[in-house]
């Protein structure tokens, strides 16, 4: 089984076993510190940023390896999840987490809401998309029906459109989405991204309070 087994962390003076973690899952070719300067840009929370466990033959790592970029092998994706989830099990076994993805780690995201929605509290998803398969738990989400926030840049050059109507569509039947387009984005994020992020977050929190 793939292991991950270097992350970083910040405000652990908050943690306790029923605070919502913030877990920041990366894209590919970046590392465990790519996302972690958005941490000025949200609420105050706990949080993991965690290294994926394959070395990019570009540079940096990713969740697993590329063949179709926007069409990714399943079991290489379910098999990149149970390590995911492994890692989450040791070292947040308790607290519920707000999951935020960036490209292939946005993919990564929706992955563990798609196998485990009882342990995520709020799905971020940027600049990605869903793995075109069914998964374990994708009938409760129809029921539940989640609330998650789907940003993309409008010129985002390296998302494909077939990826982009998939994703919408599986939003529109498993979740309550609230689905952002930025125009003169491309494959990044901005201040129009995490302002509505901040605002996703704090009212995810307010609602379980």
């Amino acid at each position: 089984m793939q292991t991950i087994g270097v992350f970083v962390s910040g405000n652990q003076e908050l943690l306790q076993d029923s605070a919502p973690v913030i877990l920041f899952l990366h894209g590919y070719g970046a590392n465990e510190r790519d996302l972690v300067d958005l941490t000025e840009q949200l609420p105050k929370l706990p949080w993991f940023s965690v290294r994926a466990p394959e070395e990019s033959p570009y540079g940096g790592y990713s969740w697993f390896k590329l063949s179709d970029p926007n069409n990714p092998d399943q079991q290489l994706v379910e098999e990149a999840t149970n390590a995911l989830w492994h890692w989450v099990d040791e070292y947040i076994p308790k607290n519920p987490l707000i999951v935020i993805g960036f490209s292939q780690g946005a993919l990564m995201a929706t992955q563990l809401l798609r196998t485990r929605p009882n342990r995520v509290m709020g799905t971020v998803i940027l600049s990605g998309f869903i793995l075109n398969a069914m998964q374990s738990a994708d009938e409760e989400l129809k029921r539940i029906k989640p609330k998650v926030i789907y940003c993309r840049g409008i010129q985002d050059p390296l998302i494909s459109q077939e990826s982009i109507a998939r994703t919408n569509l599986w939003l529109q039947h498993h979740t309550k989405a609230l689905t952002k387009a930025y125009d003169n984005l491309a494959h990044s994020v901005d201040q129009r991204v995490m302002k509505d992020v901040s605002d996703y977050i704090t009212t995810t929190i307010g609602s379980t309070q």
